[in-house]
């Protein structure tokens, strides 16, 4: 019998993309000599590179289902790979029309609620996830390969410049012992805590506990609030240079610890191992937390409704999180981490 040949589509977003890397390591693991491929947009594509649960990676412009030359060298990119499985772990119509494209004979997607607008329609064996966690409700897919219950591993990928970079970097701050990472950016606005909260961290993880942070950014509206936080901390915070996201994996890597709310380099964190503090307002620590026993996570309020509603809405939600609430929760953390010393 031949080796199966399977796409994992899940084009978006970098949190989303690290949920779903323990599902590429448990078909690695189930079908060792399959050919797998993932098929993401953009520069998210940079954390797969090198995975070793992949053969494939391939990376599709942002925007590129509107472009019909784009779809029509994804579909010729795709056919040429002669797939017979795609697994669409994002159930909207961009990802359940690139698994389409492929030809695959069998097309799995999450079925009730999680799946939306086309794909429904273009998915052919549909799974209705029971789990609570993306990471798991993410595996769950995997039932009709005859995978059930596999254990959750990420094993990221190390690149070597990216750790002799992270390196300079933190040695260029003077951060010689445990450090914190912090970072204030968000991809939905309603996900935002105050700049001005995550300096009163940084300040209380230096006097308190001895340990100073580095706060890093992506852009120029982060690099300003990072700068706010480095300048309302006491000294106790130093900013980060501009990094790639597998630079910022290597920073996180030697991290004694990481706070932030729910977004990329939260899920990065917990991706490569490093104990973090997530905060959450619009969508549920149960869900979409840090997955992880080595994780903390606060929620003061859980915002309802649908996505783009919640995406939308104010800041209430995480404006409801107080400094003490986050300094409780770096000390739990650390409190935990000491005793497993």
């Amino acid at each position: 019998m031949p080796a199966p040949r399977i796409l994992i589509v899940r084009l978006s977003a970098i949190g989303d993309v690290l949920h779903a890397v323990p599902t590429a390591c448990a078909l690695r693991r189930h079908f060792p000599d399959a050919f797998l491929a993932w098929v993401v947009e953009g520069r998210t594509g940079e954390l797969l590179r090198g995975h070793g649960a992949l053969d494939e990676v391939i990376v599709v412009p942002r925007g590129w289902l509107k472009s019909a030359k784009a779809v029509w060298n994804l579909r010729k990119q795709l056919r040429a790979l002669r797939f017979d499985t795609t697994i669409d772990l994002q159930g909207l119509s961009k990802s359940a029309i690139a698994a389409w494209l492929t030809g695959a004979q069998q097309r799995i997607s999450y079925g009730g609620a999680d799946s939306r607008e086309l794909s429904p329609w273009l998915n052919n064996v549909l799974v209705e996830p029971e789990t609570p966690h993306v990471v798991t409700r993410a595996l769950e897919m995997l039932q009709p390969l005859g995978i059930k219950n596999p254990s959750v591993r990420f094993d990221m990928p190390r690149v070597a410049a990216a750790e002799e970079a992270a390196d300079k970097m933190i040695a260029a701050a003077g951060l010689t012992g445990p450090f914190a990472v912090l970072n204030p950016g968000a991809g939905w606005p309603s996900k935002l805590w105050p700049a001005q909260r995550f300096g009163g961290v940084a300040r209380h993880l230096g006097k308190a506990c001895g340990m100073p942070s580095l706060v890093v950014w992506a852009g120029a509206q982060e690099k300003a609030w990072a700068e706010t936080i480095v300048a309302v901390s006491g000294g106790h915070a130093s900013l980060s240079p501009p990094t790639s996201l597998v630079e910022l994996g290597a920073v996180l890597r030697r991290a004694r610890m990481f706070v932030g709310s729910d977004t990329g380099p939260l899920h990065l964190a917990a991706a490569v191992g490093t104990p973090s503090v997530g905060l959450f307002g619009p969508v549920s620590e149960k869900r979409n937390g840090p997955y992880g026993e080595q994780n903390v996570t606060v929620q003061k309020m859980l915002l309802t409704g649908r996505s783009r509603e919640r995406r939308r809405a104010g800041p209430e939600s995480m404006e409801a999180i107080s400094i003490e609430d986050v300094n409780a929760a770096c000390n739990q953390l650390l409190t935990r981490l000491a005793m497993a010393a």
